[in-house]
């Protein structure tokens, strides 16, 4: 009675109490009870009592079904009859109750009967229980009604703490009694007031997809009554949910299990149709307008297969669809589109049909498609008061854009990208025409034609000769509204290649990069877009351009310098960075040479500038001033594809470098900046890189002990990639990777160590890896191997994603060695460090299947386990024995763990590696089914014990 007070006492300060702190601890205090064993009785007493108010029943409704879900294994075997009677109490008391209560203790009911097996209900298990119920007590068949509602949707409840097995056999019990269920919800349609509850139970029990054939539901009384409702005047919302979940059934699996299901087909799909007329009509509620273009997208989307033979009867539904994407209503049209897409690959997939059928079928869906692309492009139109929009609202329309350049994409691949684009160019000559005097108001209508036309780039072919020369003589005569303006920049990037390939392309260029300089000087958008475009351009018409050195450069300075007419972000000037790198690629080495040394010019100046003003001046700079600077020395390494060119360039640059390694070491931002420079220098230069190599790695291996720095990681990383396999190279780089690895396994020694320092362990066992692929000979010898494979099974369990995903792999790299031709040779020294430690790895890797990581992690662990397996076959099987039997047979069955194990046996034995997934998914499941199984689980296994003794 003390702890009920104390639970009414919590809840009105919860809610009434003033001071938030107050709030907060009433909260925390609430939550812990709902976790502890009197929780039980405690919510089924205060349910029962009839003084209790509106806010404790409903925190006891939630408590009681929660407890059913996760916690029912805490109850003795004996409670199953007392709780199932509780409940069933009170779902009579509550039956007029408030709904949320009903709901909650209904679903408890559903959930109690995914736990329970039919037979311990009685015959027939919980529907014809169900049943006796309701014949036996008629006044309470509203409320018995919603628990029949909720039991077919608690199948895919995973919040249930049931096991897998048990959650199959309850689906197979629901299924086999789907017959029963049905007729209760017949009889109870004598009941008028009631046929809207029916037909929601009714759908839900459709969502079983299987259990009645439809040549029986064809003329069942729930579907007549359903189809019948469909012609009412008012709409009916459950109606339209069974005949929704009905034309799912009918094509739940594949064209033959829809053939068996005609029947059911022929019935539903002329009422559907018969409500087509209502589409348009402008007095029905919008509400009924999108329930009936519902219906049609469900058709569409479930017999997509069927209507892309292209049929008399199936093109019907292609009207009817193309009649929903022709409604003003965007919500309501765009219910559409995922058909246009799932069509346009039926009808587009080789393998479907032999070619004379595909083309035949592709006529057939022409005028479709062509009807579609001019109903869809007047959506991407810019509203008139779209400087108004909220940022949700501007969101939102960017989606719309998103959504409907899909559909043109998908129209495309049906009717070719050349008669798209003429489709869409006539828009745009319209939009124009239309202008009259009025630029600034008339801009909207163009500006969407363009975007469409920017949308289907892909598909247009680089050779079209008819449309594009016009589109591109056009671009320069659209008035220079900025977000016109931005989209034709656009347009002129996503049309780089056809520039390059036609005839034309050499004479249109300087005006589309007169478009390109107009836009970066007007705004920061249209600038950035313009910087894109320009990238673009450089790109694909880099051959055409070497001749254009001097303007291109013009445009560079300017945009570099931070000049005031240009309005380039500095973010977006890196494309400039690229795209001038990329036409230096095309040009003779020394012309490339010297190019280089223009496109460092005014990168270095600000630099140099900076470390002449002395070291305090240098280390006390907002990072920003010099990453800005050294992220476009990066793209220029990155881009200029001249191995000899960079390498001189990095050699002269690196005094540079060292003295803002030595002044700012200190500095995560600037120090990731200026290492993902010197990885770009080392990818292109390669072995060209001669003495500024030893250079730059003696710089990271003593900055590295003092600093810490994960990107110093990282470029030797890169480093090991390029040079692990050259003998020349190999004294320096066994010392890098020594004295990293040494002072990195003397950081991380504890899982504490690891959880602060995630970016360190994520790079240390990214460079481990990169080690055994490139350099073997030096790792697996050295004397920091065993430490680093101790440091792993430290870390493995932290809870970071990278860090723990580059532990896994560096674990299972060391299992697949014998996979490297390189590091055969090494599998005994590998095996005298795996084998002594074999057991505790196995354990923490079944520990991490098993909750010490979470779910999303399972995928990577079972690799690892898996390579453990391949490699060590019977051994690895005997370690994972004895991991499993560690597991309580509260928590895991004998039957569940033997499952588990015999799938590993197979893989020991070199059997198919794919049978290991599901008995390792519902091992997994099976001990996360809820927190108390998942403590007992890692309390047996303790994954942070390296060394635990397994006493017998």
């Amino acid at each position: 009675m003390d702890l009920q007070n104390t639970v009414k006492e919590a809840l009105n300060a919860l809610y009434h109490h003033p001071d938030d702190t107050v709030r907060m601890q009433a909260d925390r205090y609430l939550q812990d009870f709902q976790r502890t064993l009197d929780a039980w009785q405690v919510a089924d007493n205060l349910l029962h009592d009839p003084s209790s108010n509106l806010e404790t029943l409903i925190f006891c409704s939630q408590t009681l079904r929660s407890k059913v879900q996760r916690d029912f294994e805490e109850l003795p075997s004996t409670a199953f009859r007392p709780l199932r009677d509780s409940l069933n109490n009170l779902l009579k008391k509550f039956h007029k109750g408030h709904p949320k209560v009903r709901t909650q203790i209904s679903i408890a009911v559903a959930a109690l009967a995914v736990h329970v097996p039919a037979e311990d209900w009685g015959d027939g298990g919980i529907v014809k229980w169900l049943r006796d119920e309701m014949d036996s007590n008629p006044e309470y068949i509203p409320g018995f009604l919603e628990l029949l509602t909720v039991l077919p949707e608690e199948v895919l409840n995973y919040k249930i703490a049931a096991r897998p097995e048990r959650r199959r056999q309850f689906e197979k019990e629901l299924t086999s009694q789907m017959e029963v269920a049905l007729n209760i919800l017949t009889a109870c349609l004598s009941i008028s007031e009631l046929k809207e509850q029916v037909l929601e139970a009714f759908s839900s029990w459709l969502r079983l997809k299987h259990g009645i054939p439809g040549s029986v539901l064809s003329s069942h009384p729930l579907v007549l009554t359903a189809l019948s409702s469909l012609n009412s005047e008012i709409l009916s919302e459950a109606s339209v949910n069974v005949i929704s979940e009905l034309i799912h059934y009918t094509a739940a699996g594949s064209i033959d299990g829809v053939s068996t299901n005609v029947p059911l087909i022929q019935v539903t799909v002329p009422h559907v149709m018969s409500l087509k007329s209502q589409l348009s009509d402008s007095t029905k509620d919008e509400e009924d307008v999108k329930a009936i273009a519902r219906l049609f997208a469900d058709m569409g989307d479930s017999y997509v297969e069927l209507i892309a033979t292209g049929s008399d009867e199936s093109m019907l539904i292609v009207h009817a669809l193309l009649e929903v994407a022709s409604h003003p209503e965007y919500d309501i049209a765009s219910m559409t589109f995922n058909f246009w897409h799932s069509l346009q690959l039926t009808l587009t997939r080789s393998e479907a049909c032999i070619e004379a059928e595909r083309n035949k079928r592709l006529q057939v869906f022409r005028p479709a498609y062509e009807s579609l692309v001019s109903l869809v492009s007047y959506r991407v139109q810019y509203p008139e008061d779209y400087q108004h929009l909220s940022y949700e609202d501007l969101r939102e329309f960017k989606q719309t854009k998103y959504a409907v350049a899909d559909v043109l994409t998908d129209a495309a691949s049906v009717l070719g990208g050349d008669d798209t684009l003429k489709i869409l160019y006539m828009k745009l000559l319209e939009a124009v025409s239309g202008n009259g005097n009025n630029e600034q108001k008339e801009w909207r209508p163009a500006e969407a034609a363009l975007f469409c036309i920017r949308a289907i780039s892909n598909y247009v072919s680089v050779v079209e000769a008819e449309v594009m020369p016009q589109l591109m003589a056009l671009l320069p005569k659209l008035p220079h509204q900025p977000q016109l303006l931005q989209t034709v920049c656009l347009t002129i990037g996503a049309y780089s290649k056809w520039l390059d390939s036609a005839s034309c392309g050499v004479t249109i260029l300087p005006s589309v990069l007169d478009i390109l300089m107009n836009g970066m000087g007007t705004s920061e958008d249209c600038a950035a877009v313009a910087a894109l475009a320009f990238r673009h351009i450089c790109d694909d018409c880099r051959k055409k351009l070497c001749g254009c050195l001097d303007g291109l450069f013009h445009i560079y300075n300017r945009t570099v310098s931070g000049e005031d007419s240009f309005k380039v972000p500095a973010e977006d000037s890196l494309h400039l960075v690229e795209a001038l790198s990329m036409v230096v690629t095309e040009l003779p080495l020394d012309d490339a040479k010297r190019a280089l040394e223009a496109l460092c010019i005014p990168v270095i100046s600000p630099l140099q500038e900076a470390i002449n003003q002395g070291p305090e001046i240098l280390s006390k700079r907002p990072s920003r001033q010099l990453t800005v600077h050294i992220d476009r020395f990066a793209y220029i390494f990155r881009y200029v594809k001249h191995p000899q060119v960079v390498a001189d360039a990095i050699q002269r640059l690196w005094p540079i470098f060292k003295a803002i390694f030595d002044v700012r070491a200190w500095d995560m931002r600037t120090m990731e900046s200026l290492c993902r420079a010197c990885k770009y220098a080392v990818r292109t230069s390669g072995r060209f890189m001669g003495l500024t190599i030893g250079a730059m790695l003696e710089e990271i291996q003593s900055l590295y002990r003092q600093h810490h720095q994960p990107c110093f990681l990282y470029l030797s990383s890169e480093v090991i990639k390029i040079f692990g396999s050259d003998p020349s190279c190999a004294d320096y780089l066994k010392n890098l990777i020594e004295s990293l690895f040494q002072h990195t396994t003397r950081l991380l020694t504890s899982i504490q160590e690891f959880t602060a320092r995630p970016d360190i362990a994520d790079d240390c066992f990214l460079l481990a890896s990169r080690c055994i692929r490139y350099c073997p000979q030096l790792f697996i010898p050295s004397p920091v191997f065993p430490s680093l494979v101790d440091c792993s099974m430290i870390g493995i369990t932290v809870q970071h994603r990278e860090a723990s995903n580059s532990i896994l792999h560096f674990c299972s790299d060391i299992f697949d060695l014998a996979n490297s031709t390189m590091g055969e040779q090494f599998i005994p020294i590998r095996d005298s460090i795996i084998i002594p430690r074999g057991a505790s790895i196995t354990r923490i890797l079944v520990a991490s299947l098993t909750g010490a990581l979470p779910k999303s992690r399972v995928d990577v662990v079972s690799y690892t386990l898996l390579a453990l397996t391949r490699s060590y076959g019977m051994q690895a099987l005997e370690w994972a024995k004895t991991s499993i039997m560690l597991i309580p047979s509260t928590a895991a069955t004998d039957l569940e763990r033997s499952r588990f194990l015999k799938a590993l046996s197979d893989v020991a034995s070199g059997g198919d590696t794919n049978g290991l997934t599901v008995p390792i998914e519902e091992l997994s499941d099976v001990c996360r089914r809820n927190r108390a199984v998942q403590e007992i689980v890692q309390e047996a296994l303790r994954p942070l014990e390296l060394n635990l003794v397994c006493v017998s």
